[in-house]
């Protein structure tokens, strides 16, 4: 009986302490139809990146990354969140601060992922 009782309590903190095994990131497509980025937020900090795939000539493709420019890196502590507009056109996406309502736009420009500035 006591071997049971052990094992269901380490099956219930396993349950329990899950959500807290979750990433720390979330990751979305820009709602641009025809272009392959996908942007990535720290879910705690704000901060936001992109990556995208780009073609060789003649050969495999590689990878490019673009990191945090301005208004892109670590925000006020919160809960963010990535929103794509169903806009078919637009390269850039929302990041949301899922505790205060704030909303900005993040987008590539000049190799960097900026950010404009958190409104509600």
């Amino acid at each position: 009986m006591r071997g049971a009782r052990a094992l269901r309590w380490s099956f219930l903190s396993l349950v329990v302490a899950g959500p807290a095994f979750a990433g720390n990131f979330e990751f979305a497509p820009a709602p641009q139809n025809d272009l392959n980025r996908v942007y990535r937020i720290e879910r705690a900090t704000g901060e936001v990146g992109a990556c995208q795939f780009q073609l060789k000539e003649g050969g495999v493709g590689i990878t490019i990354c673009f990191p945090a420019g301005e208004g892109a890196g670590p925000q006020t502590p919160g809960e963010y969140g990535l929103m794509p507009s169903r806009h078919e056109k637009e390269g850039g996406i929302f990041r949301v601060n899922l505790r205060t309502g704030e909303m900005s736009i993040c987008y590539v420009f000049d190799d960097k992922t900026v950010c404009t500035p958190q409104a509600k």
